[in-house]
């Protein structure tokens, strides 16, 4: 089920994107951000953006990685 703040991510995809994606500091590595979006994130032995990932297309994902991150690390820009 899709929540509000991804609702409207949707409405306004076509006037924003994401352009950068960081995770701060304070990753628990409960591997959630993985498990959502393995095509951004990976858990070599904390979270971590994979350099180059297809951000424009793994922007669903990346929300839900920032959305559910318990310690909330999980940050994005949107142009």
């Amino acid at each position: 089920m899709m929540n509000i703040k991804a609702a409207l991510f949707h409405l306004n995809k076509k006037n924003m994107a994401i352009k950068k994606v960081w995770i701060e500091e304070g990753c628990t590595s409960c591997g959630l951000c993985e498990s959502a979006c393995p095509e951004v994130f990976e858990m070599p032995d904390e979270a971590v953006v994979i350099e180059g990932a297809d951000l424009e297309s793994n922007e669903d994902g990346i929300i839900e990685a920032a959305e559910g991150c318990p310690v909330e690390v999980i940050k994005y820009e949107e142009e």
